[in-house]
């Protein structure tokens, strides 16, 4: 019984890989760079990405359940269905898939309307899945802590309706508890959705403050005018990828990303433990 992990050595990837270590899992990732694969020896690391068939081929061999995880690309779809018809070919029906909350709704942000098409896959293909649907990653952070801590501004556009920001930890705990449920299980589990999400609901301005808190400084909120964040974004990445973030980021002023009632305690309950908060990132950050 073999659990294969996609984009292993990425922020939710490793946190991951090392849960279903712990669990006893057996474990093989599938990367581009074996020599970021730095796991234990109990980890198999297979050479090769989602649009390579042959690598495909030969990393779903034996397997029995899989994490899929597809990187915001401009071939992302395709990744996703190249992955997900391989894993048929092989008789893996067994997935995680990571989405993206608001999926279904925010189909204006080109990575949010993928992810929602892959769901809608995994559905009709008849795959045994639980999709589970983050807001925004308070990892993330670690990309704007400069320009906190040298400028005193939280440059995101995270408006005033709240986003509730959670911690990649916590979406690798509940991915490995959903991918050993399924490996485990005596037959097919219906298909599960769960939105993973953080313990507080936070504007730019509630995030600004934690930051004064945090450096005993002041630190304002930039605003919500996206203009900014996608100028900047452009300097150190692709046009249309920056456009994309502002895509997001507009969806953040517009609605936010606020949990359905009851997703705060059923993910406590499928963890066992409190949710990291954003207040901890800022100190660790900070440090």
């Amino acid at each position: 019984m073999t659990i294969l992990v996609t984009a292993a050595t990425g922020r939710v990837g490793r946190h991951l890989v090392r849960e279903l270590v712990e669990r006893g899992a057996k474990v093989r990732v599938l990367t581009r760079d074996p020599a970021k694969a730095d796991f234990d020896d109990r980890v198999e690391v297979v050479k090769g990405d989602l649009l390579d068939i042959d690598a495909l081929r030969a990393a779903f061999s034996g397997v029995t359940s899989f994490f899929l995880l597809n990187a915001v690309t401009g071939d992302e779809f395709t990744q996703a269905i190249i992955a997900l018809n391989i894993a048929r070919e092989a008789g893996v029906d067994r997935v995680v898939y990571l989405s993206v909350f608001d999926a279904d709704r925010a189909v204006n942000v080109p990575h949010f309307a993928v992810k929602y098409g892959a769901e809608r896959m995994l559905e009709t293909m008849g795959f045994g899945a639980t999709i589970l649907r983050p807001t925004y990653f308070i990892d993330n952070e670690v990309m704007v802590r400069d320009v906190i801590l040298q400028h005193g501004v939280y440059p995101m556009p995270i408006g005033s309706k709240g986003v509730a920001m959670v911690d990649t930890r916590d979406i690798a705990g509940a991915a490995a508890i959903e991918l050993m449920r399924r490996e485990e299980a005596s037959g097919p589990l219906p298909m599960k959705t769960i939105n993973l999400v953080g313990p507080d609901t936070l504007t730019g301005s509630n995030i600004a403050q934690i930051w004064t808190d945090v450096l005993g400084r002041p630190v304002v909120y930039g605003g919500d005018d996206p203009s900014g964040f996608e100028a900047n974004m452009a300097a150190t990445m692709p046009k249309w990828t920056a456009y994309e973030m502002r895509l997001m980021a507009e969806r953040y002023v517009s609605d936010g990303m606020i949990p359905d009632e009851g997703d705060r305690e059923r993910l406590v309950g499928l963890l066992g433990r409190p949710l990291h908060s954003y207040r901890e990132a800022a100190v660790a950050l900070a440090a």
